[in-house]
């Protein structure tokens, strides 16, 4: 059983500490989407085209981290198995509903922000698509972090 808490400990810190790295990756898209659709820029394979694919990358590492979590943990899955859906405080909802349900829409809209983007060649038009898909993922990520555990 030990193994067991062990390897829940550190699917939970991989999850809990990448969470940085895809938000500032995430962030450093919608950033650049911004600056190159109000700046007229072309979209660049280097760059651009580089930085959404990481955040897009990222982005589905850390729902599948969260995934493999949300089904050892004992607030995922199994704190609605034990206490069923209204048996659930605020922090446990949050944990075990919310902040999965959300976090996977989240990742669906960068999916297709990611998808739509790539049948548009005009430059402006590809960035505005990163923004609005990449942006409402980010606004839907943050809204859902568990910040009482983050912060402690």
């Amino acid at each position: 059983m030990e193994d067991y808490g062990l390897a829940h400990q550190w699917i939970l810190a991989l999850h809990s500490y990448f969470a940085y790295v895809v938000l500032a990756v995430l962030f450093l898209a919608v950033a650049n989407g911004i600056l190159g659709w109000t700046g007229n820029k072309d979209f660049t394979l280097r760059k651009d085209f580089r930085i959404s694919l990481f955040a897009l990358i990222l982005s589905h590492l850390q729902l599948l981290v969260g995934l493999v979590l949300y089904f050892v943990s004992s607030n995922g899955l199994n704190a609605i198995k034990t206490l069923g859906m209204g048996g659930l405080n605020s922090a446990s909802r949050l944990l075990a509903v919310e902040h999965p349900f959300i976090n996977i829409i989240a990742v669906v809209f960068i999916t297709v922000g990611w998808s739509k983007h790539k049948k548009v060649l005009e430059g402006k038009r590809k960035f505005k698509t990163i923004t609005i898909f990449y942006g409402l993922g980010l606004v839907l990520i943050l809204s859902r972090i568990p910040w009482a555990q983050w912060l402690n």
